[in-house]
């Protein structure tokens, strides 16, 4: 009889990067290391070519949704694309004519979880300028998760990126964009929206019963009083008085420069950044190996390894799957109705 528990949706990533082999690899240490049961959605046979390319012993089984949780233990459960396409691909060549079958399996696997069939949303890595060729019109993964979450008729919600480890846990308020575009798109409204977004979450999720925020300074020393920048005086401290003024506990804005050192980490939960590189720098300095990126703000649970696509390695069956790994404990961890909370820092 089939599992009454829901597997996780991975998706198959780009299929010449290493998303592909990083499954097979987080299947076969499914018991060393505990990872939670999944069906990867994509092409079953690409999967068993690529298994007997890499010299890895992986059975693959095409299965229904309802199967996967009993598949796991012997095989890995490959759910078809719903269109039934087929993916050909060589590693380390990306390819546009996979990107149909990319965004296919992206969007298959929020309707799995939507139509309750799996519990949370795991992303392989994917390269946007191969789906920009064909018309993709999101600026990344993020984003267009945010537009499947969309209620027919109705605006997006404000999708929050968090990169999280056991090190470190941070927030970049702008992302995809160039950093001569941040000093107008960051605005208090945009602040405090997403700080109100990762508290929430915080509490609803990750079982934080008071959150601890911090928020970066845009320029160097916080604007030093406004000599190095008005950005942080006219913009980021109203923010934050304005969120503190609801009960949120936040401090900043913070010289972005002594922010992320051991003490420094231990006074708060999550650093909220102003630029992506503010954020991504330091947590990928510190938890390379086992960060998570959580999309915050979206009606399911997302995470992702803190990675890309890494072409350059594709096919050479060394890339390691901790990331992923991780990123399949942390959805079942979230996902679950039975919050456990996480230590508070010290």
């Amino acid at each position: 009889m089939p599992s009454t528990e829901r597997p996780l949706a991975l998706t198959l990533g780009d299929p010449s990067g290493i998303g592909p082999e990083l499954a097979l690899s987080a299947w076969r240490l499914r018991g060393e290391r505990g990872v939670p049961p999944f069906q990867l959605i994509g092409d079953p046979d690409f999967l068993e070519r690529t298994a007997h390319r890499l010299g890895l012993f992986v059975p693959v089984a095409e299965v229904e949704p309802e199967d996967a949780v009993e598949v796991f233990p012997r095989a890995l459960p490959v759910l078809p694309l719903p269109s039934g396409a087929s993916v050909e691909a060589t590693p380390g060549a990306p390819d546009s004519a996979n990107a149909g079958a990319i965004v296919e399996s992206i969007t298959a696997a929020v309707d799995l979880v939507r139509s309750g069939l799996a519990s949370a949303v795991v992303t392989n890595p994917i390269a946007k300028f191969v789906l920009t060729k064909v018309g993709f019109a999101h600026p990344g993964h993020t984003e267009f998760l945010a537009a499947l979450a969309a209620s027919p008729g109705r605006e997006p919600p404000l999708p929050v990126m968090l990169l999280w480890s056991e090190t470190l846990s941070v927030v970049p308020v702008t992302i995809h964009v160039a950093l001569r575009r941040v000093p107008e798109l960051l605005t208090q409204a945009l602040v405090e929206r997403t700080a109100r977004i990762v508290e929430a979450d915080l509490r609803a999720r990750f079982g934080y019963e008071k959150p601890r925020l911090v928020l970066s300074g845009l320029n160097p020393h916080a604007g030093e009083a406004g000599t190095m920048g008005t950005e942080d005086r006219d913009v980021l401290a109203p923010a934050v008085a304005a969120l503190r003024a609801e009960g949120i506990d936040i401090r900043g804005p913070l010289p972005a420069d002594t922010l992320f050192h051991e003490r420094a980490r231990a006074t708060y939960d999550v650093a909220l950044c102003p630029t992506h590189d503010q954020a991504l720098i330091p947590i990928k300095t510190l938890a390379f190996d086992d960060g998570v990126n959580v999309t915050l703000g979206l009606p399911f649970v997302r995470t992702s390894p803190d990675h890309g696509t890494a072409f350059d390695i594709a096919g050479k069956g060394v890339a390691r799957p901790d990331s992923l790994i991780a990123a399949l404990k942390l959805a079942r961890r979230l996902a679950s109705s039975n919050v456990t909370p996480f230590p508070v820092r010290s």
